[in-house]
């Protein structure tokens, strides 16, 4: 199943392509109205998701490169030993690949990850993200939706 790579690979060229796009075009805390609900913000996370040990004064982002490598190689071998059949879970894999890897590489290169994409209902706003945390999510929802039908086939397939 490493075939899907390909899919990790588009994602890691779109996040960094996006990235580099606003980190040119935009100042650091500039905001862009697109839509009544959404909007670019040009923000730099030292932190994990929600900005997580984001002022933890450092030693986080080698935790994170830690972190992220590590599961990184286990979704390669998940990948590698996944069954044909199962499209779906790899094609999730290969999401939440491509989106860690994404934000590896702003973190090894400048201690921080690039978020941009700010969704907010007037005063409140959702934590600013990117394509490699969209893909993360897109990737994690697919796998979770994923186990419910094969559990579902498989309670099915019991009766």
């Amino acid at each position: 199943m490493l075939k899907w790579l390909w899919l990790s690979a588009l994602v890691i060229v779109l996040d960094q392509a996006s990235k580099r796009l606003v980190d040119a075009s935009m100042q650091l805390y500039e905001t862009i109205e697109l839509l009544p609900l959404f909007q670019l913000t040009y923000v730099r996370n030292p932190g994990a998701s929600f900005s997580f040990l984001a002022g933890a004064g450092g030693w986080q982002r080698w935790l994170f490169v830690g972190i992220a490598s590590t599961a990184s190689v286990a979704m390669v071998f998940w990948l590698k030993h996944l069954p044909k059949e199962r499209h779906w879970e790899a094609a999730a894999w290969a999401l939440v690949l491509g989106g860690a890897l994404g934000n590896l590489i702003d973190r090894i290169a400048y201690g921080y990850v690039i978020d941009f994409l700010d969704a907010f209902y007037q005063h409140w706003h959702f934590p600013a993200f990117n394509v490699a945390d969209s893909a993360i999510t897109v990737g994690v929802a697919i796998l979770l939706i994923d186990a419910l039908l094969v559990a579902r086939q498989t309670e099915q397939a019991r009766k």
